[in-house]
């Protein structure tokens, strides 16, 4: 009788560790020590996000903060037509009033006639009450220079690259029918445009190195570290081959602390951006994030504003995305 439960018992840990495994023994060896010193490159990064959060979340900037979502959208417009971009428009109306989300393309090779599709996008509207800086100032102002970063891939690379600003992503629009980002995950999907990766750019911009600074939900509280001082990369488990490249491709070339993992949908957090929309039409989609409320103190509060982004950490991890988008799309 013992020997049977034990064998039970045996088993059931097995199983425990064989799934933890699963979702959570993502490929290479994330960076660990002191971080090497900015680049020049990297220094100059760090100020022009810190401009562009400052522009974009220095107030609350949502459908009923009309006039400064307005605002936000008109700076990222013109500032990636200061880039050499022709901006698109995907507009649709909620409550009568016009709003959009904004795209610029990056097409591959002349000879490549029916690409495959890289996606990084970031929603730029804030929650109610909140100028967002963090949430999501920095993930937008990550979008604005990774086409900055990447204009020498028109014509050369071997995949098309959509950089698109999303609006309507936080609560009441979540995960409904007025979310920005799902207009344009179905407008991909009717056009046949065969999407292999979205990326969202959620909440990246707040790292720290204090002890209890970083708490999980089960079960990955048992095998993470809990100081907040890393990036994380995380999706369903419908994206794990997605998940687990990426990732690998990060730890290869930056040496900034990373963690990973999938896992059901039905975990807190894993599926609370816009890379949601992209899975429901079928797409390989995942999220980059400091992990947001589980790290942020500030998150979807009126004090989330941009003296609390770390832009020299931002600017590690945009120079990061952007040599895994340049593995991906070579």
């Amino acid at each position: 009788m013992l020997l049977g439960g034990a064998i039970v018992l045996v088993l059931m840990l097995a199983a425990a560790y064989g799934a933890l495994h699963y979702m959570a023994g993502v490929p290479g060896r994330s960076h660990s020590g002191p971080l090497p010193p900015l680049t020049e490159e990297e220094r100059t990064l760090a100020a022009l996000l810190r401009r562009h959060i400052e522009t974009i979340a220095a107030r609350e900037h949502n459908i009923r903060r009309y006039d400064e979502l307005e605002k936000a959208a008109r700076y990222i417009e013109a500032t990636l037509a200061s880039y050499g971009y022709s901006v698109g428009r995907q507009e649709f109306f909620f409550d009568d009033r016009p709003v959009r989300n904004l795209d610029v393309v990056i097409d591959p090779r002349a000879d490549i006639a029916d690409p495959e599709v890289v996606v990084i996008g970031a929603h730029y509207d804030s929650v109610a009450g909140a100028p967002g800086a963090n949430d999501n100032g920095s993930g937008v102002a990550a979008v604005i220079e990774l086409a900055r970063l990447l204009r020498d891939r028109a014509g050369t690379g071997a995949k098309r690259i959509r950089l698109v600003l999303f609006v309507n992503e936080e609560p009441p629009y979540f995960k409904t029918e007025d979310m920005g980002s799902l207009h344009y995950a179905r407008m991909l999907a009717e056009r046949r445009e065969r999407v292999v990766a979205m990326y969202s750019l959620e909440t990246i911009g707040f790292y720290s190195s204090a002890p209890g600074s970083q708490r999980y939900p089960a079960p990955f509280n048992l095998i993470f570290p809990n100081r907040g001082d890393f990036v994380a990369f995380v999706g369903t488990l419908y994206s794990r081959a997605l998940v687990w490249e990426t990732i690998r491709s990060f730890r290869s070339h930056t040496a900034f602390p990373s963690i990973g993992g999938v896992a059901p949908a039905a975990v807190p957090g894993i599926d609370w951006s816009d890379h949601w929309s992209f899975e429901q039409v079928g797409f390989p989609a995942m999220m980059v994030t400091d992990t947001a409320p589980f790290r942020y103190p500030h998150y979807h509060q009126i004090t989330d504003t941009p003296d609390k982004v770390d832009v020299e950490g931002l600017a590690r991890v945009v120079k990061g995305m952007e040599r895994v988008i340049r593995e991906m799309t070579r």
